[in-house]
């Protein structure tokens, strides 16, 4: 895989994943120290040998279905930016697509399978006890030279044989030889790998933590960081928390936050002429798009929200409300809101971070006709701000534990009178076109997936945050 259908033909960067999103900065720091002897048995002494040091050391200990889940919503991001086009050319011509590899196949098939149509993924099995790797691989073990001329040979039978096979280094020759064809992919250092609108499938959800395929080297860099980072990170919530909003916008830049803000924002509603609030309709992409969007303002804009940890509301600089996914109730509760002031919403419910736009919720648009989309992107060079499978509570402190990222806060014309429910349009035009509005300002493409989609596909639940009950009176909690 790593060389042939994969222009890179190091498959470090993907254990290193495994071992950051489940195991953490100290399971990551193991595998980096581990790194030298894995490449000098794998370089100079057996092929085996290397692959098996990064299996046990990322794998050993870890919960299978903390693997599987890495398997199926973080690493196909990776892999699909560093397809082969030639390989993949060929690949995707054959009616049956077979995939043997040396690494573990419990890695690789939800990729192979969902993402490029693979048929059978036939991989190192890794060994398991009482649903935890073990760290060691079962027989016949790393599949590697012979071991791979088996496995072609088990599963196609004696009769059958491939058409096609490709391979990029000598050990692939063994099963290259039961193919009708075969040839062999050369290392070429300029080529540039399939550009993503070309992949049958495209990815709109991925989780994960990291935003750069983790080399050696980054991986290096980013342990190095995180102290540095999140004591930076835990200043920059400081300073958005404590300071007067006005100030905040300030006190980011000095801090090496960036924030951009286009267009031409409304004035703050006025209670003494009667003046409801402006809602304005968010796109999502962390959960600070609300904060950033009051630092865009100099004034705190109060917020709704599906689900938000407890944490977050904590050090939230603005006042976050819940909503109760009871229509009338949710209703009842924004029209009281935006009696008060100003409100900002994002009914896509939830966070992609690929240039995609979820279905809005058309609940908003039946609730006022004062209307006003803004476009938000941001930017993040280490870290994701967002999760569907860690805890939410960290989102912010990831986001700010990058080296300088930046919001851009693009405010879009009030929605006209002729467009809103009022004038005759329905609930669902009117989210439609604030939707299609705003995909267009950020080259976005627009969808109908749910938030039940996303963590459906990446954490197998709807997304909800549960929030504990509190103390009963009198009670007393001790740390």
């Amino acid at each position: 895989m790593d060389g042939t259908l994969l222009v890179g033909r190091s498959s470090f960067p993907y254990f290193a994943l495994v071992a950051f999103e489940v195991g953490g900065i100290f399971r990551l720091l193991f595998l980096v120290l581990s790194s030298p002897l894995a490449g000098l048995l794998y370089y100079f002494i057996s092929e085996s040998a290397g692959i098996r040091v990064l299996i046990f050391v990322t794998f050993a200990g870890m919960k299978v279905s903390d693997i599987e889940s890495v398997a199926r919503a973080v690493l196909p991001k990776f892999y699909s930016t560093d397809l082969h086009p030639e390989t993949w050319r060929v690949f995707s011509s054959c009616g049956k697509r077979c995939v043997l590899t040396a690494n573990p196949r419990i890695m690789v098939e939800p990729f192979l399978k969902e993402y490029l149509g693979a048929d059978l993924v036939i991989g190192t099995e890794i060994s398991m006890h009482k649903g935890r790797a073990t760290g060691f691989v079962n027989k016949p073990g790393i599949l590697v030279g012979e071991n791979k001329a088996v496995a072609l040979k088990k599963a196609f039978g004696s009769t059958s044989a491939p058409d096609i096979g490709l391979g990029d280094r000598k050990t692939d020759f063994p099963f290259m030889n039961l193919c009708k064809e075969s040839y062999i992919v050369r290392p070429e250092p300029d080529v540039k790998p399939l550009s993503q609108d070309k992949l049958p499938k495209p990815i709109v959800f991925h989780d994960g933590r990291l935003v750069q395929k983790p080399s050696p080297l980054m991986a290096l860099m980013i342990i190095l960081w995180i102290p540095i980072g999140f004591l930076l990170s835990c200043l920059r919530i400081a300073a958005g928390s404590l300071l007067p909003m006005p100030l905040v916008y300030y006190a980011f830049w000095a801090l090496g936050v960036r924030v951009k803000v286009k267009g031409n924002p409304p004035p703050p509603a006025q209670k003494s002429t009667g003046q409801t609030g402006v809602l304005f309709i968010c796109s999502h992409r962390t959960l600070l798009d609300p904060i950033f969007l009051s630092t865009a303002l100099g004034r705190p804009i109060p917020a709704v929200t599906y689900s938000l940890s407890r944490l977050s509301e904590i050090i939230s600089p603005i006042k976050t409300v819940r909503l109760s996914r009871d229509r009338v109730t949710d209703a009842n509760m924004i029209k009281k809101l935006l009696e008060e002031g100003d409100l900002v919403i994002c009914p896509e419910g939830t966070t992609c971070r690929e240039p995609f736009l979820l279905r809005f919720s058309a609940l908003f648009a039946e609730l006022t006709d004062e209307l006003v989309p803004v476009a938000m992107s941001n930017k993040m060079s280490m870290f994701h701000g967002t999760t569907a499978r860690g805890w939410k509570g960290m989102d912010p402190f990831y986001f700010f534990m990058n080296p300088s990222p930046a919001y851009e806060v693009t405010f879009l014309n009030k929605l006209p009178y002729d467009l809103t429910c009022r004038a005759g349009k329905s609930s669902h035009d009117v989210a439609n076109y604030i939707q299609r509005t705003i995909a267009a300002t950020l080259s976005y493409e627009c969808t109908n997936f749910t938030r039940k989609d996303k963590y459906s596909a990446l954490a197998g639940n709807d997304g909800t945050v549960t929030t504990k009950p509190g103390l009963a009176a009198k009670k007393v909690m001790g740390c």
